[in-house]
């Protein structure tokens, strides 16, 4: 049983200090490898392994085809003036592979889980030597994942799986005991810039958790561009989180006063405290009608704009 420390009840300062030591108790003097991805989880973990261990943390961003536009060099950018070293390691080959005829949600989430922690995390560690990953697992991903709601890609030992003896290498969770806005907190103490501690959330499986249906590099590059234009268009409603999602079947629409089969994106936009229960953002229609315009012009081949207005429960935040 986790014992969950709440925003109110967290002292950032004092959570750093104990955390920061038992990443030194549990690594000693050996090396830890962390992934970092830009979201607020990671780049928070990222630099409490920093502090903990200093250049015996390795950290990686593993460039998989499905990270939002321009996303490897903005995030190793980042953390290089925060004086830390991120390398980015090319595996997409390896995930578009691994997602190949693959339409089923969960399947689709256990191909990234095992890409990621056995074939390329489990390289990087045996390159490295390191016997420890540091991981920004959060409250929530495992609420979601043990109440068989949706499987986290970043959680094992509440189902029972010993990442030991299935990846060879033991997992740090420093951040297992707070929610979103707890994280957001020991970022910002931490010396994260705000558009990183404050950044809106983004899925452990990244943008293939927003494809409806196979995963092939075009489609990541459909939901990619349309997440470009949502982003933008979006980010100064303060909501939790925005996102696009691209869906599975083809729909009628019309160009050039003909008939075009294309495609559909649905938006999402969440007013939320911990991401547990979420409320759709009431939007004004004249927002919406230029989202719709500006992705049907720059995303080729979307002829459908619609938008989700339905409460978590009973959906979710995230599509996949």
């Amino acid at each position: 049983m986790i014992s969950e420390i709440t925003a109110q009840q967290l002292n950032p300062e004092s959570f750093i200090r104990e955390k920061v030591e038992e990443i030194r108790s549990v690594v000693a003097d050996g090396i830890a490898i962390n992934a970092l991805s830009g979201g607020v989880d990671s780049s928070t973990v990222t630099m409490l392994g920093h502090r903990a261990l200093g250049e015996r943390l390795r950290t990686v961003f593993i460039e998989n085809g499905l990270m939002r536009e321009g996303e490897p060099e903005r995030v190793r950018g980042l953390f290089e003036k925060l004086g830390v070293a991120v390398e980015v390691v090319d595996a997409r080959k390896e995930f578009f592979a691994a997602l190949k005829g693959i339409t089923d949600p969960e399947e689709k989430r256990e191909a990234i889980t095992r890409t990621f922690y056995k074939k390329v995390f489990g390289r990087l560690v045996k390159e490295s030597k390191a016997k420890h990953l540091l991981q920004g697992t959060i409250l929530t991903d495992v609420d979601e994942t043990v109440a068989g709601i949706k499987r986290q890609h970043n959680v094992f030992e509440q189902l029972g799986i010993d990442p030991q003896e299935a990846f060879g290498y033991r997992i740090i969770e420093p951040l297992i005991q707070i929610r979103k806005d707890g994280v957001r907190i020991v970022g910002k103490a931490l010396g994260l810039p705000s558009e990183l501690f404050e950044r809106i959330p983004f899925p452990g499986p990244a943008l293939s958790a927003r494809v409806i249906g196979e995963v092939t590099p075009e489609r990541i590059e459909t939901v990619r561009k349309a997440t470009s234009v949502v982003e933008r268009l979006l980010s100064g409603t303060k909501a939790f989180q925005y996102l696009a999602i691209l869906h599975q079947d083809r729909v009628t629409g019309m160009r050039d006063g003909k008939r075009d089969f294309g495609q559909q994106i649905e938006i999402r936009c969440w007013d939320s405290l911990d991401a547990r229960i979420a409320t759709p953002t009431r939007l004004s229609f004249e927002t919406l009608d230029t989202l719709a315009d500006e992705i049907i012009k720059k995303v080729p081949g979307v002829v459908s704009v619609t938008y989700n207005i339905a409460t978590k429960p009973p959906s979710t935040i995230e599509a996949v």
